[in-house]
């Protein structure tokens, strides 16, 4: 007997990564193993020299095949068996292992957009959906679109153990996000991969499309982030460290700015509770700054930042890897 498994990889498309998959039948009772694939067809090798490696680094239960067929994490490396170019997780892992005493955690916010015929979920052909104001958290059918994905993706990430804490509607029709979280750098970024792939694998169910677009749509209307919460045991024990966070973030904002995702100044305009990308800044309950400090935090003295610069379309890899970086290394000072 046998079971399959659904190798997932990064490949090296830019400005913005693609997902990519294949299947393979693994004996049952074996690990998956060490695979390969054709780097010349995703932007990772040329064709006279096209051999890359998938090094399984995650593996899930998949919720879409069920039974013993997984999931299956990798990064990609090169014949050598050192990180390919493209391998964004290699250096996070370094960062995480280094701060691991501090215990770094994560909850990410993944916003996205359904998209029908090459637009908008719901939006009528040829004109536009009534202004923004109750798609939010909203329900009902004249201003709801997609919720079947929603549930099912919700039920498919719990399925294959993810740590899904939520979904909810967002300001534009037809937008949509889930969180995960918390958890560790490298497990967060991890998670978000995979259940970024669930979420294209469900859409494709219903003919529906998943973008990660930071700007799907020009002009008034929301863009999509991906809003970044994190804590250390420190910021989770007092408020200083917070702050120091803070401040720390600020001396590095471009740096961070640069690394968050294609199209970012398209997003950070200062409008749409943003705060603009040329901009650094951060206050309590303020979804018009670089990084929210919640209300509770403030009240309670501890707990967590909300870096609210990073794009739908970011690396979560990257992401979680800079901001520990920043925050971690002020804090050890």
């Amino acid at each position: 007997m046998s079971y399959r498994a659904e190798y997932i990889w990064i490949d090296g498309t830019e400005p913005t990564s693609k997902l990519r998959s294949k299947t393979k039948v693994v004996a049952d009772g074996a690990e998956p193993p060490v695979w390969g694939f054709d780097g010349s067809s995703t932007n990772q090798a040329p064709g006279a020299n096209s051999d890359c490696v998938l090094n399984p680094v995650a593996v899930y239960p998949d919720p879409i095949r069920g039974g013993d067929d997984v999931l299956v994490m990798c990064e990609v490396l090169l014949p050598d068996m050192t990180p390919h170019p493209s391998n964004t997780r290699a250096a996070c892992a370094a960062v995480a292992e280094k701060f691991k005493d501090q215990e770094p955690w994560f909850g990410i916010e993944q916003e996205y957009t359904f998209l029908k015929d090459g637009r908008p979920l719901g939006w009528p052909q040829g004109g536009f959906p009534g202004p923004q104001g109750p798609y939010y958290c909203g329900v009902g059918s004249d201003e709801i679109w997609g919720r079947d994905v929603v549930e099912m993706h919700t039920e498919a990430c719990m399925e294959a153990g993810l740590a899904i804490s939520g979904t909810n509607a967002e300001v534009m029709m037809g937008q949509w996000e889930f969180q995960i979280g918390p958890a560790g750098p490298l497990e967060a970024a991890d998670q978000i991969w995979v259940a970024r792939w669930l979420l294209y694998r469900c859409g494709e169910e219903f003919d529906i499309a998943a973008t990660l677009d930071p700007k799907p749509v020009a002009g008034d209307w929301n863009g999509a982030g991906a809003h970044t919460n994190f804590s250390t045991k420190a910021m989770r024990e007092g408020y200083d460290p917070i702050i120091t966070a803070c401040e720390a973030l600020a001396a590095k904002a471009d740096l961070h700015i640069k690394n968050y995702g294609a199209g970012i100044e398209e997003r950070l305009t200062g409008l749409h509770e943003t705060a603009p990308w040329t901009e650094f800044s951060y206050g309590v309950s303020n979804r018009g700054a670089s990084v929210r400090i919640p209300w509770q935090v403030e009240v309670d003295k501890k707990g967590y930042i909300e870096d609210r610069r990073p794009n739908a379309n970011c690396d979560p890899y990257v992401v979680t890897r800079l901001i520990t970086d920043t925050c971690c290394s002020a804090l050890a000072d």
